[in-house]
């Protein structure tokens, strides 16, 4: 049995939500039953001194010690996953009606999906149970803390009937069933917007977009392409739960220019070639903006990603179903305004912008030429991975 401790209050406590149908339970729980590099598992307050959930189970079959197992209790099956969010599902099963009025808890067990990418030093056979009293299903299963977004897990339920004496009687495991968490939602990417806003500065002026590549990447261009860079599939660098990694296409340009020059800076992470276009090429009152992440890596510096796509192209339409859309005249990040008859152009300096178009652009609206700088690879964000742990650019989701 588990039982508390005198340093009981010094514990973890959490909140973990479950609805079914009209039905909202909110338990309290406590401390981690089982600790791993990646996992936590809980149970809720009420049932922490009367029950003991196992670590390890073989199978379908139940082998937590203290926990009696039944055939008469009916095992769920034909597991139904839906409403998948970032850090969210509901689920629901069937049910034989042999004893289900007996039915006062459910064990559900969820466990990320093993890959060869998995750490090394994860003990594997450590799940996540949660436990949860018997509300009408569907019954939402939420929580950050043991979520991810754009991550799959597999989840087995069990029925269970609380006994006068505290301990549990079991059905077998159901079916074991797969789903992918989804990435963030509008939503969430407000919440990141909003945290960007915050360090995002003193706007300054801007005159072109520039592209860093080696050499041979714009020899390539003009011989296999008819002199037109074409949009490809964004890496998977930023927030893990971004919704415009590996999905959207489009081509990367920078903005940012040197304080005290207010032109482009001479070193770059991507090559040793750059390709400059006039502003208004690209962002104009033709194109819409929005907002595609904020990170960072590790590091005192920040990203804001955003997206430029031509109104009504492609690109405009998908990123208008996923990303918070930006007035181009007034964000905190980039503008574009008319002053006298011209265009004119600022971007946020406290943030280093990654820039997407979203349609292919023609090397003769722009130059190529060699910068005078040093190439700095180490300043890369190629697939860079977001620092989870960065208070200014995290929000209470999954990373």
């Amino acid at each position: 049995m588990i039982s508390g401790t005198s340093g009981r209050q010094d514990r973890m406590r959490s909140k973990m939500l479950m609805e079914g149908g009209d039905t909202c339970i909110q338990s309290q729980l406590i401390w981690p039953v089982q600790f791993d590099w990646f996992w936590y598992s809980w149970v809720t307050e009420d049932d922490a001194s009367t029950s003991q959930l196992s670590t390890q189970r073989s199978g379908n079959k139940s082998q937590d010690s203290g926990i009696a197992e039944m055939e008469e209790l009916p095992v769920p099956h034909n597991i139904k996953i839906s409403n998948i969010t970032c850090d969210s599902f509901k689920i629901s099963w069937d049910m034989d009606s042999k004893s289900k009025d007996r039915i006062t808890h459910y064990f559900i067990d969820l466990n990320k999906k093993e890959n060869k990418n998995s750490n090394k030093f994860k003990h594997k056979d450590v799940p996540t149970k949660l436990v949860a009293k018997a509300v009408p299903l569907p019954m939402t299963v939420r929580g950050h803390w043991f979520l991810s977004p754009r991550t799959e897990y597999t989840v087995a339920v069990q029925t269970a009937s609380k006994q006068v004496d505290g301990d549990y009687v079991v059905s077998e495991w159901s079916e074991i069933i797969e789903f992918c968490t989804a990435d963030y939602s509008k939503v969430h990417l407000t919440q990141l917007l909003e945290k960007a806003e915050v360090i995002a500065g003193r706007m300054l002026k801007l005159s072109v977009f520039y592209r860093n590549q080696h050499r041979e990447y714009f020899d390539y261009i003009r011989e296999h392409h008819g002199n037109v860079m074409q949009p490809s599939v964004k890496d998977n660098s930023g927030s893990h739960g971004s919704p415009i990694s590996g999905k959207l296409e489009g081509i990367f340009f920078s903005c940012n220019t040197e304080f005290n020059t207010g032109k482009p800076p001479q070193d770059s992470p991507y090559g040793r070639y750059r390709y400059e276009i006039a502003a208004e090429k690209l962002f104009n009152p033709n194109t819409n903006l929005y907002f595609g992440d904020f990170y960072c890596m590790y590091t005192a510096y920040h990203y804001v990603i955003l997206v430029i796509a031509p109104v009504g192209s492609p690109g405009d339409e998908f990123c208008k179903q996923r990303l918070p859309q930006l007035n181009i005249k007034d964000n905190k990040f980039l503008t574009c305004d008319e002053e006298d008859g011209v265009m004119v152009y600022h971007h946020a300096q406290d943030v280093i912008l990654e820039v997407i178009y979203t349609d292919p652009v023609d090397l003769s609206l722009g130059t190529v030429a060699e910068i005078t700088g040093h190439q700095l690879m180490s300043l890369s964000t190629a697939n860079a991975k977001k620092d989870p742990s960065c208070k200014t650019c995290n929000i209470s989701v999954g990373r």
